[in-house]
């Protein structure tokens, strides 16, 4: 009987499992979808790279959202299960909590596995692939600097806004405020620009314009010129284009921790720690919050008033649970060594589900006399 009640109580946790994860994964991925098009394809990027790029940022939208779903899925079934008197039926017939909760714990573990298969896989292969995207992107000056209507810092101490951007690639109405040495910022604005590639980094070069710079006596001087010539200086460094992106290297390069490759990429040896511990504390969540749903619901018997007091307490013990997963990551990231903290939201969240469990199947003495009492009076 039991082996049914799990084929059964499974297959209604997956089939719920898969509707929030498929209705939160599109709900997330249009709307950075949106902004997404609107940023490439308004720039004059093919539907071809809006389109991959989309797909490639599915992995991690995925790792994302599935502790969510699992957690979703299991008070969604344990609520419609308590209500028809299902769990009642098994915990009258002697069924323990632990025993009822396992169909929990399997959905959890396959989420878990899931996710193990995207951190360690799907996600650095294609934040890499996203990241050598970009650079070709970034062959165009257009793509890398410019988005018309907006001001934007291409460089520290460079302002630079365009008003539109023609289809032949001219700027027109440029302002760009040029703060690199502090002891002389000037503002430049021109009817038309164009940006150019050189040795040097890219060229801004601006046509029938005007120069003003604040002179230290605080005197206003003005240059109007046709023709005119600005370096922004290199956007790239030299050599191996070398990715800062920590989801998109492999969990070997993570564990030997390369100290050359840590001051390469210019981040701490923390933040290595921390990467590569979330791809496994941040899986074992999944089971958590899959059991933790689910024995929400099996604490407290029968109402007829329903069971908002039980969904809403599993709900607010999820919501600390991931307070205390944002506070480990600070710690994490900050203090190298300390990434054992980010296993302590694990350990927490494993004694409250066994605490759960547990008075699920030991109701305190107080809910037992009010128990009887209730019967008495029905009496």
């Amino acid at each position: 009987m039991l082996a049914r009640y799990d084929r059964y109580t499974l297959g209604r946790l997956t089939v719920t499992f898969g509707f929030f994860t498929v209705v939160l994964v599109l709900v997330f991925w249009i709307s950075r979808a949106a902004r997404l098009f609107d940023k490439l394809v308004g720039n004059g990027e093919s539907l071809a790279v809006f389109l991959e790029l989309s797909v490639l940022t599915l992995p991690y939208l995925i790792y994302l959202i599935l502790p969510v779903c699992v957690f979703a899925a299991a008070i969604q079934t344990g609520n419609r299960m308590v209500s028809d008197s299902e769990i009642v039926a098994l915990q009258t017939s002697g069924v323990s909590a632990f025993r009822t909760a396992r169909p929990a714990f399997m959905m959890g573990t396959m989420a878990a596995l899931l996710m193990l298969v995207l951190a360690h896989a799907l996600i650095p292969n294609s934040r890499t692939q996203i990241a050598e995207l970009e650079r070709s992107l970034a062959e165009d000056f257009g793509a890398q600097l410019l988005d018309e209507g907006r001001f934007l810092t291409p460089l520290p101490g460079v302002t630079l806004f365009v008003s539109d951007i023609s289809d032949e690639g001219v700027l027109n109405r440029v302002l760009l405020a040029d703060a690199r040495v502090p002891e002389s910022n000037v503002i430049y604005t021109a009817e038309e620009a164009l940006l150019v590639r050189s040795e040097q980094g890219p060229q801004l070069v601006l046509i029938s314009g005007l120069a003003q710079q604040m002179e230290l006596d605080g005197s206003l001087s003005t240059l109007r010129f046709e023709n005119f010539s600005l370096g922004l200086g290199k956007t790239e460094s030299e050599g191996e284009p070398v990715l800062r992106d920590l989801r998109g290297y492999a969990t070997k390069t993570l564990i030997e921790r390369d100290p050359d490759l840590i001051t390469l990429i210019g981040t701490s040896q923390a933040a290595f720690e921390h990467e590569l511990h979330t791809r496994f504390a941040t899986p074992m969540l999944a089971i958590i919050n899959a059991v933790l749903g689910f024995a929400a619901l099996l604490v407290g018997g029968f109402s007829r008033f329903g069971f908002w007091y039980q969904v809403a307490g599993g709900i607010a013990l999820n919501v600390v649970l991931q307070v205390g997963v944002n506070f480990a990551e600070e710690v994490a990231l900050t203090t190298a060594g300390a990434w054992p903290v980010v296993y302590v939201p694990v350990l927490a969240g494993l004694m409250a589900v066994l605490l759960l469990l547990w008075l699920a199947d030991h109701p305190p003495p107080v809910k037992r006399w009010l128990h009887r009492k209730v019967e008495a009076s029905a009496k």
